[in-house]
Parts: C-alpha cells; structure tokens; sequence
C-alpha cells in the first residue's frame, strides 16, 4: 500500500478524532487533514502512542488516533505493555510498516521480514490487534475496526517512499499545538 491512499482512507474514517501523528506520516496528514485536534510527535522516537495514551486517558469519550512508525514504535516497545495496561477503548494505535528507519536515510529496521508488530501487542495485551497489506481491504475492514474498544492495533504495510523521506518538520511549537488542541476539545475551536 501506498502511505498517501492509506492516509486517505483514514481521514475519510477521522470523524472528529484527535490524532498524534509521528515522523513519517506528520507532513502527509497535515495536508489532507488539518485540523486543530492534531498533535505532532517530532523528536522523541517513539512517543506518539504515549502522547496519545495521555489524551485518549483524559478524554475518554473522544477517539485518539496515532500515526505510528515502525521504526519509531521499535524505541519504545515497551510503551505497548503501557497502553494494554492502562486499557483505553478510545485508543486506535495505527502503525505504519515500512520495514525502514525513512526519516534518516532508511536503514531496514532490526528484524525486517521477522518481526509482528500485530502479534506483540495482541500479546503485550491490547484488546484487537489487525494487519492490513492490501488497500481495499482496509477500506473495507476500517468501519469494524473502529467499531471495536480500544486499545486497538492497526499494522498498516506500506511501501517505502524509496528516498530519505523529510522528517515531519515542527510548523508550530508544542505549546502552541497543545494549545489549539485544548481549546479545540473545550469546544472553543473548530476541529
């Protein structure tokens, strides 16, 4: 699958979430979804499900969504144990595999070919855990999906961009997002 047409389909599916987008999805999203209920995660690989897991803890009743990487989840496995503990069932923690590290210069990710993102946090306990490698299917697949409580895992297989993709730059400071992003959940913004 192709990250473009994967983003496309979820932000038909958005329906008002908030979404915590990393490095290799960030600028894409941006584009076809800007929204104050964005939140970006630059700078700290592999914090985007645990900034999520924050929000989706003291907004209960709106839907998180996370824009993961392979290679960002991989620095911190253990923030799966985090969530699965914790047991949002507005969390929908999507995870785009790419099999490369594409933000600085997509060196292959330990384990390529080997390693099941779905099956180790199906293990580290989240309710569902999904795989979709095929476009139509996850378009179809989605509704149920998000249907399902949370915590939710979505391996989404994607092809690498094929060249060092630009890493999801920071338009705005974290204060600011977070700023936006709390007045747009008090309802004094449109989302």
């Amino acid at each position: 699958m192709q990250r473009g047409d994967v983003l496309r389909a979820l932000a038909e599916r958005r329906e008002g979430a908030v979404v915590v987008a990393t490095m290799t999805a960030l600028d894409a999203w941006r584009e076809l979804s800007p929204s104050d209920l964005n939140m970006s995660c630059v700078g700290f690989m592999g914090g985007a499900s645990t900034l999520g897991l924050g929000i989706a803890l003291a907004r209960p009743e709106r839907r998180l969504m996370i824009l993961d990487g392979d290679g960002s989840l991989l620095m911190q496995l253990g923030s799966l144990a985090t969530i699965a503990g914790a047991a949002p069932k507005n969390f929908y923690h999507f995870l785009f595999h790419n099999g490369v590290y594409e933000v600085s210069g997509s060196q292959q990710i330990p384990a390529e070919g080997r390693i099941d993102f779905a099956g180790m946090a199906r293990a580290a306990g989240y309710a569902s855990a999904h795989r979709f490698d095929d476009l139509e299917e996850l378009r179809t697949g989605l509704p149920s999906v998000l249907q399902q409580e949370g915590p939710v895992f979505i391996e989404l297989a994607i092809t690498p961009a094929g060249e060092t993709l630009r890493g999801g730059g920071r338009p705005n400071q974290v204060a600011d997002e977070a700023r936006a992003l709390r007045q747009a959940l008090a309802g004094d913004a449109q989302g």
